[in-house]
């Protein structure tokens, strides 16, 4: 599985804050990996939509609590990711 990123579409920021949008992609991104990387770990045997929403909590709990709460990301996308961790399950359970 190719390491997630989050890309923010800059027409969806305020102008004054689009040149943030570097760093906030950076943070998001690394929140994102992090979770992954715990979801992946932890999995154990779990249906893809209790992934993907295990990983969007555990990104969020990565972020400073403004960020999060502002965090809306494309649920298809993080949906591809559980589906990635599903199916690199060792034990074939997924």
């Amino acid at each position: 599985m190719s390491e997630p990123h989050v890309t923010l579409d800059p027409t969806g920021l305020a102008p004054e804050r689009r040149h943030l949008r570097g760093p906030l992609e950076e943070q998001l991104t690394s929140a994102l990996r992090a979770a992954t990387d715990r979801v992946r770990a932890e999995y154990a045997g779990e249906p893809v939509e209790q992934v993907c929403q295990r990983l969007l909590d555990e990104t969020r709990a990565g972020l400073h609590p403004d960020i999060a709460e502002g965090f809306t990301p494309d649920m298809d996308e993080f949906c591809r990711v559980a589906v990635a961790i599903v199916r690199q399950d060792p034990a074939g359970s997924g």
